[in-house]
């Protein structure tokens, strides 16, 4: 049996080659496993201990983990450990007026594709739960500091 040669079946055979090679090049393969690729994160973590004292900073990376930031890979696990872990509180809720804390932070960079600013502090109850969930980025102000 002879194939045909026409210029349409030539067209039709090099569009699904096209296809199939533009579908292959989304996902880097190891041994014919497509592997997912993970957006990076890079976050910068300023913790200032208190109004009059110098911020500490520290660099963290995920995936793998790494940065100067105190055991980056409980940080990275304490972060994916939470829903949302830079929403700020919600408007309306009532909060405990209970105090802290003087810790305040920043972290800024990306998080899974995602542009961060966010501020952290320990004024309420609310802000201590918040600050708590994620305290492994924090570094050595995880907790609060104990009073002498």
């Amino acid at each position: 049996m002879k194939v045909p040669t026409t210029s349409a079946a030539v067209v039709a055979v090099t569009a699904t080659m096209l296809a199939l090679a533009a579908c292959g090049s989304q996902h880097a393969a190891v041994g014919g496993v497509p592997s997912p690729t993970h957006p990076p994160v890079s976050l910068t973590i300023e913790v200032r201990p208190s109004a009059n004292a110098s911020a500490q900073r520290w660099a963290l990376t995920c995936d793998p983990a790494g940065g100067t930031l105190p055991h980056p890979a409980t940080a990275c696990a304490a972060l994916a450990g939470v829903s949302d872990p830079f929403a700020p509180v919600r408007r309306g809720i009532m909060c405990p007026m209970i105090y802290g804390g003087p810790q305040t932070a920043t972290i800024e960079g990306t998080w899974h594709g995602t542009s961060v600013h966010a501020t952290f502090s320990r004024v309420d109850g609310c802000q201590t739960a918040r600050w708590s969930r994620i305290g492994a980025v924090f570094g050595p102000y995880a907790s609060p500091v104990p009073s002498p």
